[in-house]
C-alpha cells in the first residue's frame, strides 16, 4: 500500500501543473523521463539519533537527509528540528529547494534534512549533545562539494555552532560544509537577515512592476521567528506599516504600525527569553489569542511561519479586507486551493520558491566567501542579495507573463527553474 505524503504530493502537483505545457513542448523531456526523475530524490538517508538528557535518561529521535537533485551543484538546503518533521515534509522542502536554488542562478542543487527532535525547553547542554549525536551519522554524507546543510525551523546559530563543531572533530577538517555559521568563524554578514530582507526586495520589485509603492502600505506578517523579524524590520525601513506578528498561540496587533524599537523588544522576547507573544507588554499593542492575523484589514500579507498556514477561508477574508499583495516568506505557507483563489482574484502572489530565496542566496555567497578564505562587507553582500532578487523577479516576469501582459508569478517561477534544472539533467545524461 502506498504511503501518503501529503505535503510532498501538494508541492509536486503545484509544480507539475505549472510546467506540464512547457515540458510537453520538448520531446526530450518525455524521452529521458526528466519530470519523473525530478520528483524522485537521488537518495534519502534515515538514521537513529540516540542521546542522553540532563536527567541521564536515554532519548531516541529520527534523523533524515534528503539529497534530492544535484544537477546544478552540491545539494543545498536546511536542517529542521521540530516534532512535526517526517519524510513527507522533508521531501516537500527538498523538492522546493531544487527550484528555489535554481532561480538564484548559483551552482546549487537541492536537499533538505532534519529530525523530529524539539529544541524547545531543552538546555544548551541537551541541544549540544543532540547535535553531536545527529552529526555523528550525518557527517558521512555531507561536504563542501557534496552537500551543504544550513539552518531552518529549530536550527539557529546555536545549533549550527554545535553541528559544525561536531563535524570538524569527526571529519578532521575545516571547510564550508554548513552555512549560517557565526560571522567570526566563517559565516556571512546579512545571512541572518537574508530571507526576510529578500522577501521585501522581491515584493518591492513586484509592486513596482505593477506601478504600486510599498511606502505607507499596511502589512500583515505571520510568525515571529527569524524570517518574520527581518521582514518586519525591512518593511518598516521601507516606510510600510507592520500591523501584526504571530506565534502558534495568537497574534499581536498595533493599528498604527510597529516601531523599530517595539520590534527589537519582540526580538528580545523571542530570541533571548524564548517567550511567547502573549507575554509582550507594550502600550498600544493588543494581543489576540487563538486567531490568525489574516482577519485584519491591510494591503499586504506576508506569511512567514510554516506550511499551509493560509487556507482557502483565510484568502477569502484577505481579499474581502482589501489585501492586494501576498508574498510567501515561509515554505509553501499557502495551500494549493488558497493560491489558486488568490490568483483568480488578481492578487499579486509571490510564491516562496521565488520570494524567500534570499536565505539560500546568501548561503551560496557564504560558500563563495569560505572558498576564497575571506569576508565580504555587509554592503557587498546586501548589494548581491538585491541583485539576485531582482534577477529572480525578472525571470518570473519573463516566463510567467501571458498574452495580455498579466504575470502569474507561480508559473513564472516554476517554469524558469524547471528549464534550468531540465537543461542540466539533459546535458548530464541518464544518471
Amino acid at each position: 500500500m502506498k504511503v501518503r505524503e501529503p505535503e510532498f504530493e501538494q508541492a509536486v502537483n503545484e509544480f507539475v501543473g505549472s510546467v506540464k505545457e512547457v515540458a510537453s513542448a520538448d520531446s526530450r523531456v518525455a524521452e529521458f523521463k526528466i519530470l519523473e526523475r525530478m520528483v524522485v530524490p537521488e537518495r534519502a538517508i534515515q538514521f537513529r539519533v540516540t542521546w542522553v538528557d540532563d536527567a541521564g535518561v536515554v532519548q531516541v529521535n529520527n534523523g533524515w537527509r534528503v539529497q534530492f537533485n544535484s544537477a546544478l551543484g552540491p545539494y543545498k538546503g536546511g536542517l529542521r528540528f521540530h516534532p512535526t518533521v517526517n519524510l513527507s515534509v522533508l521531501k516537500f522542502l527538498g523538492f522546493e529547494q531544487i527550484f528555489k536554488n535554481a532561480l538564484t542562478g548559483l551552482p546549487l542543487g537541492g536537499g533538505k534534512g532534519g529530525s523530529d527532535f524539539d529544541p524547545k525547553g531543552k538546555s544548551d547542554a541537551e541541544v549540544m549533545r543532540f547535535c553531536q549525536a545527529f552529526m555523528s551519522e550525518l557527517y558521512r554524507h555531507i561536504g563542501a562539494d557534496t552537500d551543504v546543510p544550513a539552518g531552518d525551523i529549530g536550527v539557529g546559530g546555536r545549533e549550527i555552532g554545535f553541528l559544525f563543531g561536531a563535524y570538524k572533530k569527526l571529519a578532521n577538517r575545516w571547510d564550508g560544509v554548513l552555512t549560517g555559521k557565526g560571522v567570526g568563524w566563517g559565516g556571512s554578514l546579512i545571512r541572518t537577515e537574508a530571507t526576510g530582507y529578500g522577501l521585501l526586495y522581491f515584493v518591492d520589485e513586484m509592486m513596482k512592476h505593477a506601478k504600486l509603492s510599498i511606502r505607507g502600505k499596511k502589512v500583515l506578517i505571520s510568525g515571529s521567528g527569524n524570517v518574520a523579524q527581518f521582514a518586519a524590520q525591512k518593511a518598516i525601513a521601507m516606510g510600510a506599516k507592520v500591523l501584526t506578528m504571530s506565534d502558534s498561540e495568537g497574534y499581536v496587533l498595533k493599528d498604527s504600525g510597529l516601531t523599530q524599537s517595539e520590534l527589537e523588544q519582540i526580538k528580545t522576547l523571542k530570541n533571548k527569553d524564548r517567550g511567547r507573544l502573549s507575554e509582550l507588554n507594550i502600550k498600544g499593542i493588543k494581543y489576540v489569542a487563538k486567531r490568525k492575523p489574516w482577519e485584519v484589514k491591510a494591503d499586504i500579507a506576508l506569511p512567514c511561519a510554516t506550511q499551509n498556514e493560509i487556507e482557502l477561508v483565510d484568502t477569502k477574508q484577505l481579499v474581502k479586507n482589501g489585501v492586494k499583495v501576498v508574498g510567501e516568506g515561509a515554505n509553501m505557507p499557502t495551500s494549493l486551493e488558497a493560491t489558486e483563489y488568490l490568483i483568480s482574484k488578481g492578487i499579486l502572489f509571490a510564491p516562496g520558491k521565488a520570494s524567500n530565496a534570499g536565505g539560500v542566496a546568501v548561503s551560496g555567497l557564504e560558500m563563495v566567501q569560505n572558498s576564497q578564505r575571506m569576508y565580504w562587507s555587509a554592503e557587498q553582500v546586501d548589494a548581491e542579495l538585491k541583485k539576485i532578487m531582482r534577477n529572480i523577479h525578472a525571470l518570473c516576469v519573463k516566463d510567467g507573463k501571458d498574452k495580455k501582459g498579466v504575470v502569474n508569478y507561480v508559473n513564472g517561477a516554476n517554469i524558469a527553474a524547471f528549464k534550468r534544472v531540465a537543461d542540466a539533467m539533459l546535458a548530464q545524461g541518464i544518471v
